[in-house]
């Protein structure tokens, strides 16, 4: 086989969807290291690697998928196109309108692991949704611990040496509770999801708890039928919850099974991260047909 060109060799089409098909097609490259995944997932107590392999053969791909770079520069600009039109107030007051009750209440927060998710036709990248509750960062985060550089296009796309993913992900969370409570002491983290451990994301739930425990934290996972608002605090059983990593797909925390969470959003005695505030403005799909309409965004008075 040929070698695979790197993405800006001059051979390669210019248009980002056919550069990135000839790489799809001729780059038939196994990058992942299944010995160095298996390491990396069970370091520092982690995973049991081959239990994971039965109860999610398909968690991982052995191999990589292409996207051009002008590609993702035009993701770039619509993302901030988007995130520009998301601050405006006439925007805010649109889409609020229709919001749930509690998804009106403004937080300082913006949110954990919001993500655009696109996808590629030729004419280049399509917004299908913005996701207040993307999973799988940290999983990603030990895959790319496994990739070997087997070829130039993927040696290229490798995390540089010295980059710490985990520690970007504590750091976010971190900078969520700062901007909430400032410089008062992080102890508890709770990360919430309805009946957690039958989640197909389970996994990833308790790397977070371990990420968060080497860290100094108290870390449980939780169904969010053990908590319970006293009036000022969010407990489970007599322990005080500081935060929730909250992985419930009930954004605006409406069923019963969320009223303690939705009384601590409301009284801010606890720090939600993502919240049904950024929900609100980002991820309700009935924002994609004012981020998508140019005459509601003339009368909401966006630049052309």
């Amino acid at each position: 086989m040929n070698a695979p060109l790197h993405p800006d060799h001059p051979a390669l089409p210019r248009d980002c969807r056919a550069a990135a098909g000839v790489l799809n097609r001729d780059c038939a490259c196994l990058s992942v290291d299944r010995g160095a995944l298996k390491a990396a997932l069970e370091a520092g107590g982690g995973l049991d690697y081959e239990a994971l392999r039965g109860s999610h053969p398909h968690l991982f791909s052995d191999t990589v998928v292409f996207a051009g770079a002008t590609c993702l520069t035009r993701m770039a600009e619509i993302i901030a196109a988007i995130e520009a039109v998301i601050a405006l107030p006439a925007y805010r007051q649109r889409v609020l309108a229709w919001a749930p009750e509690a998804a009106r209440k403004s937080v300082a927060s913006r949110g954990v692991f919001l993500g655009y998710d696109f996808h590629l036709d030729d004419a280049g990248p399509r917004l299908i949704e913005i996701n207040t509750n993307a999973g799988g960062g940290l999983l990603n985060a030990r895959l790319g611990r496994a990739q070997r550089a087997c070829c130039g296009p993927v040696a290229a796309m490798l995390p540089p040496a010295g980059v710490d993913l985990e520690q970007a992900f504590l750091a976010m969370f971190r900078e969520e509770w700062r901007l909430q409570r400032g410089d008062a002491p992080l102890r508890r983290i709770a990360i919430v999801d309805e009946d957690p451990a039958r989640q197909y994301l389970a996994p990833e739930f308790e790397l977070f708890r371990q990420v968060f425990a080497a860290a100094g934290l108290v870390a449980i996972i939780a169904d969010p039928r053990e908590l319970a608002w006293d009036g000022q605090h969010l407990r489970q059983g007599d322990a005080v919850i500081d935060m929730v990593y909250n992985r419930l797909t009930d954004f605006a925390l409406e069923e019963p099974a969320s009223a303690a969470l939705r009384a601590a959003y409301a009284a801010d005695g606890a720090v939600i991260t993502p919240h049904p505030w950024a929900h609100a403005l980002y991820a309700d799909k009935r924002n994609l047909i004012v981020l998508s309409d140019p005459a509601a965004l003339c009368d909401l008075g966006v630049p052309a």
